[in-house]
């Protein structure tokens, strides 16, 4: 698989690590926000300088942020107990019922902790030319992408992005890794 044509699970994955690296490095932040602001836009990439191209760092994610929408989701719409029940033995019309209530919380959480937006506002269907510059990181070409641009195709997905986050605070005594305390009926 080419970089240019990532499955939807490696996009899904890329956009999580990329959300949750912008969450906890404040550098790293900076930098996505001067890009998406165009102030980082430079000259058509050419073959890379083995000598001059320094080889990128590598840094380990915190994991505490992912922990902790997994527990919000988890608390809204029972997330994890909808993915971790074998539902091979339930009616689709059953699974569907769940189905909607896990969809109704985790729109719910989503809501109240992010605002997103979509990357393209032209709707599904849409003609549209991609020219010289084009933000490969916000719009990814399929089918049968040759040549140069100006690309000409048309809108199959608008894309999401994030454009804040409202996570709440957590105390240093928190475990973020208890996503769903376990409950005791007296």
């Amino acid at each position: 698989m080419t970089e240019s044509n990532i499955s939807f699970l490696g996009r899904l994955s890329l956009a999580f690590g990329t959300f949750f690296a912008v969450l906890g490095d404040r550098e790293y932040a900076a930098r996505v926000h001067r890009l998406r602001d165009g102030a980082e836009v430079s000259a058509p990439v050419t073959a890379p300088q083995p000598a001059a191209t320094a080889a990128p760092t590598i840094k380990a994610a915190s994991p505490e942020a992912a922990l902790q929408l997994l527990g919000l989701l988890q608390r809204d719409a029972r997330f994890v107990d909808f993915v971790e029940e074998d539902i091979a033995n339930y009616s689709d019309a059953d699974i569907g019922a769940a189905a909607r209530l896990v969809h109704d919380g985790c729109r719910a959480t989503l809501r109240e902790h992010f605002t997103i937006r979509p990357v393209r506002e032209e709707l599904e269907g849409s003609r549209v030319t991609l020219t010289d510059g084009f933000d490969a990181t916000a719009i990814r070409l399929t089918g049968n992408v040759v040549g140069k641009p100006p690309f000409n195709g048309s809108i199959s997905h608008r894309g999401w992005r994030v454009e804040e986050v409202r996570l709440p605070m957590l105390t240093k005594t928190h475990d973020a890794t208890v996503i769903a305390p376990a409950e005791v009926e007296l």
